[in-house]
């Protein structure tokens, strides 16, 4: 009998501590940091990031590869993809790199043209077979096929957003700042800063060049407000537009790729002086609030509540972004912390995030990186 309780205790004491250690697994995330390489950066950078706490370690980074200034993950999280903006010296590239969830180091897999100059963001379908670029300076949008090994193939199509200029409207230089798959992957939609427009595409992944133009075919924005990135609410009946140059967010009602405009707020408060400069926009796990940076001379996170039947957001509040040019954030996949990467002071603040009120609030927790532009996070 006593053989048998000392075996029970055992097999207790082993399963609390399974239960310990798959909690503390929980709460552990990479967190990858794109940079700019024009300074002291080595490229891409992994942190182990707690999400019960805020702290965060250095584990790895890839050594010398160019300005990965965005970073993608596949969904299943065997491969990383990364966009090489040369600043028009050289054509941009895209590299891929598979990863190692044990170890939390990348491995270099294969790299190709962009199709453009200054590639700035990648995207992958869900069945990670399709890689979509944005190439900000030439104005195009590429699609690649990604083999079964995670090696990209040369682009397949390139698209030119040069061709849909406003009649009469020569001077307008195309910038395609995003290629962003709809929730149902039927569409890819580019913001274009430079024509001011919402670039939609029917995709088509059965087809060696899956776009075509849509029937409508773009979303006009106000001229001049230069559309940058957008965000698809967690009900999927929403889109978020933000403007750069204008520094506003504009609401959309969305079904199979028809955009109805709803609302337009600014991203500064009304006493808000200095350039304007909108970078990021994101929504919270919730689905209930939505934060967007400002870059310019506000150095601001914006945080608005949105309500769930309209679609509709309503000012919060801000926070100081602790630092210069917050050129991107993300918020962890817990909703605890919001992290706020500022470019040019080269500081990727930690702050607390409130899931009731949705308002920040420091932690006194930074993690100092040369030229931080974007940051991932996918569960350990």
């Amino acid at each position: 009998m006593k053989i048998k309780t000392t075996a029970l205790k055992n097999l207790f004491v082993l399963c609390s501590l399974f239960l310990l250690a798959s909690c503390a697994n929980q709460q552990h995330y990479y967190l990858f940091i794109g940079t700019y390489t024009n300074t002291t950066s080595k490229g891409i950078y992994i942190y182990d990031f707690n999400s019960a706490t805020g702290d965060a370690s250095l584990i790895s980074n890839t050594d010398s590869v160019t300005n990965p200034s965005w970073v993608t993950i596949s969904s299943d999280h065997k491969y990383v993809y990364a966009v090489n903006e040369t600043n028009g010296t050289n054509p941009g590239r895209v590299t891929a790199y598979s990863f190692d969830k044990n170890n939390g180091t990348l491995h270099f897999l294969n790299t190709t043209a962009s199709g453009g100059d200054d590639p700035c963001y990648a995207s992958t379908s869900s069945d990670n077979k399709w890689l979509a670029v944005a190439n900000y300076s030439s104005g195009t949008a590429t699609v690649f096929p990604i083999n079964g090994d995670g090696t990209v193939k040369a682009f397949s199509q390139i698209i030119y957003d040069s061709i849909y200029r406003s009649p009469g409207d020569s001077a307008t230089s195309p910038h395609a700042h995003e290629t962003v798959f709809s929730p149902d992957e039927k569409f890819l939609i580019t913001p274009d800063l430079g024509l001011d427009k919402l670039m939609i595409y029917k995709f088509d992944p059965s087809k060696e060049q899956p776009l075509t133009l849509s029937t409508p075919s773009s979303v006009e924005s106000e001229k001049g407000s230069g559309p940058r990135h957008i965000v698809f609410s967690s009900n999927k009946k929403y889109v978020y537009l933000i403007h750069e140059l204008s520094g506003t967010v504009t609401t959309y009602s969305y079904e199979n790729g028809i955009f109805s405009q709803i609302q337009d707020v600014p991203t500064f408060p009304k006493d808000a002086e200095g350039i304007k400069n909108a970078a990021e926009i994101m929504i919270s796990p919730d689905g209930k609030f939505l934060y967007a940076s400002d870059r310019g001379d506000i150095n601001l996170i914006v945080i608005f509540s949105i309500d769930a039947d309209s679609g509709k957001l309503t000012f919060k509040g801000t926070q100081s972004s602790l630092g210069s040019h917050p050129r991107h954030f993300m918020i962890d996949p817990t909703g605890n912390y919001l992290l706020a990467a500022n470019q040019d002071s080269e500081n990727i603040v930690i702050f607390k995030r409130d899931k009731e009120t949705g308002l920040l609030s420091k932690t006194g927790k930074e993690i100092h990186i040369p030229r931080p532009v974007c940051l991932q996070m996918i569960a350990k």
